[in-house]
C-alpha cells in the first residue's frame, strides 16, 4: 500500500516550489508524482496535423521525487507523515502520525 496516492493533498517540502500545496495528479513509476501546479515547465511542442496539434509553446507539469512531498494534514495546517492501522476486519487504513486521524481518501 502507497502512503501517498492519486488525489491525496500534498505540500512540498524541498525543492524550488518549497511551501506550495497541491493534489497529486498520477503516480509515475515508484518514486515518482505529478502534482498540480507543482513543477510547472514549458515545453516546445512541434505541430502534429495528424492528430491536430498547432504547436508553439506549452505548459506542462512535470514528475518530483516522492521523497520531496509529504501529505497535508488540514486539522494541524502542516505536513505530516503517514502510518498505517489494521482494524478489527483485518482492513489496512492509513492515519496521520501526529493525530492518528484517518485519512479520507
Amino acid at each position: 500500500m502507497q502512503k501517498i496516492r492519486k488525489g491525496d493533498d500534498v505540500i512540498v517540502i524541498a525543492g524550488r516550489d518549497k511551501g506550495k500545496r497541491g493534489s497529486v495528479l498520477r503516480i509515475d513509476g515508484i518514486n515518482r508524482v505529478v502534482v498540480q501546479g507543482i513543477n510547472a515547465v514549458k515545453k516546445h511542442q512541434k505541430p502534429n496535423p495528424t492528430i491536430g496539434n498547432a504547436g508553439g509553446i506549452i505548459d506542462l507539469e512535470m514528475s518530483i521525487h516522492i521523497s520531496n512531498v509529504a501529505i497535508y494534514n488540514f486539522y494541524s495546517k502542516k505536513s505530516d507523515r503517514v502510518g498505517f492501522k489494521i482494524d478489527s476486519d483485518n482492513n489496512k487504513t492509513r492515519i496521520f502520525k501526529s493525530t492518528g486521524d484517518l485519512i479520507k481518501t
